[in-house]
């Protein structure tokens, strides 16, 4: 039976990780309502992906746990998400599901993943990298969990690099970002930017998916060359 764990507790939150965690917890009561539909197609697709590579499967941002009984049952899952409200409800699901692959649930920070390296053949983050407060830290942490020859997953909103949309998006950040998101931080050149720096990844697939062709499924390999910390 899955259990709710409080990791590193001690850790003293910075006012970033608060505004988020916040604003998950206050997320969590409608969350499956509000985003279940909306964001469908593109957990089947990234879900989908994973179930292929199979083996053991980091989920960052497993939230109300979702996406769980998708994932095939010979899959061994461990969900992690800052918020502990959300992880509550991911425990129901798991235990009136009695989904018995999942082997765990911790309240953690995805920048601080408490693993040691090379402990997963794929980590899934779902609608993450936009929500924390240093992404580029958060990948790395990804990328270091992760087997040789795993895939790091990402289904992620990619903002535009310029014109119209841009400038929707950067009007629109100061309004997004109490509710734990932001608009207008994340065009494609800066995945881009840390593929390039980061040391033993490979992008495998970007592909677009729905809603309105504003998000993309991102698939990474980690190789056999020891990622730098």
């Amino acid at each position: 039976m899955a259990e709710i764990m409080k990791l590193d507790g001690a850790r003293q939150l910075d006012f970033d990780r608060e505004t988020v965690e916040q604003a998950y917890d206050r997320w969590a009561p409608v969350y499956d309502l509000v985003f279940g539909g909306v964001f469908s197609k593109g957990r089947k697709a990234a879900i989908a992906a994973t179930n292929k590579i199979g083996g053991r499967v980091l989920e960052v941002g497993v939230g109300t746990g979702i996406s769980l009984p998708q994932y095939a049952p010979h899959l061994r899952i461990f969900g992690t998400d800052i918020s502990e409200a959300m992880l509550r409800k991911a425990k129901r699901r798991v235990d009136e599901l009695r989904l018995k692959n999942v082997e765990g649930l911790a309240v953690m920070d995805a920048e601080k993943i408490e693993f040691p390296d090379n402990s997963f053949d794929v980590v899934m983050a779902q609608y993450v990298v936009t929500a924390v407060p240093n992404p580029e830290v958060a990948l790395d942490e990804f990328a270091r969990v992760l087997r040789p020859g795993g895939e790091l997953i990402i289904l992620t909103r990619v903002s535009a690099d310029a014109g119209v949309r841009r400038f929707i998006e950067q009007r629109l950040q100061p309004v997004v970002r109490p509710l734990g998101f932001r608009t207008a931080e994340f065009a494609w050149s800066r995945y881009a930017q840390w593929l390039a720096g980061a040391h033993g990844v490979e992008l495998v697939e970007r592909r677009l998916v729905p809603p309105l062709g504003h998000f993309s499924l991102v698939r990474i390999r980690k190789t056999e060359m020891a990622v730098a910390a």
